[in-house]
């Protein structure tokens, strides 16, 4: 007789931040990571936004199955490696569609409903994804100018460093330190002028001190002193 598999613990539900914009809990399937969904009607598309995987919880569960009976099935958007958690059975319990960037897509064996992008892709207008190696592989971020919204999902390329700082950090798991750098260089070149008002990051939080997102992110981005960093890269 087959061993039915666990059922999903019970966890905790998303935290709204913002009209239209929710925190997930810190998953341990992606090293305490942080995953945010940015929903349909926020940013004028057909579906919600799933930024990364938020941990297998029957309460993460019940509110994207709750969004996906409201608005239909979304899109999950993987920033990295480090953010698929539990993609596989995610994806198998909403329906939802995949994007990742290529170079990981291979990853991802099993998944439904899954496409990869080169260098950039764009969802909408306003809405566009940009190749960022150099946290892992495939890594990218989420630009998302439209209406009252100008944000920017930043996966793990800018880690929280303390209150209301955000710095692209080396760990034991970066990929290439340069490449990181030269990725926010281009990052900072591909953006529109005086944007994003905000940053998202798919790394653990903690660092904020009780803030979810860094306000003033265009002025961040361009105050990152990237050649004093240099020195570290490998």
């Amino acid at each position: 007789m087959a061993q039915l598999s666990q059922p999903p613990e019970s966890g905790r539900p998303p935290q709204l931040v913002r009209p239209g914009l929710w925190l997930f809990a810190p998953s341990r399937d992606s090293q305490g990571g942080s995953s945010w969904l940015l929903e349909a009607g926020a940013w004028g598309g057909r579906g919600d936004l799933l930024v990364d995987c938020p941990g297998f919880t029957q309460a993460n569960l019940d509110s994207l199955q709750r969004r996906t009976a409201e608005v239909g099935p979304g899109t999950i958007v993987l920033t990295s490696r480090e953010g698929h958690g539990r993609c596989r059975r995610i994806q198998e319990a909403l329906g939802w569609s995949v994007l990742v960037q290529e170079q990981e897509a291979y990853l991802l064996p099993g998944v439904k409903s899954c496409t990869g992008f080169g260098a950039e892709h764009t969802l909408a207008p306003g809405v566009a994804l940009l190749w960022t190696p150099g946290p892992t592989p495939g890594a990218c971020v989420l630009h998302v100018h439209t209406g009252a919204l100008d944000g920017l999902f930043c996966g793990r390329l800018l880690v929280p460093t303390g209150p209301s700082a955000l710095a692209p950090l080396p760990t034991a798991r970066t990929f290439h330190w340069g490449r990181q750098l030269a990725s926010v260089e281009r990052l900072r070149r591909w953006l529109p002028a005086g944007s994003p008002a905000w940053i998202a990051s798919g790394a653990g939080l903690g660092a904020l001190r009780g803030d979810k997102l860094v306000m003033g992110g265009a002025a961040l981005l361009a105050g990152l002193d990237l050649a004093s960093l240099a020195p570290a890269a490998r």
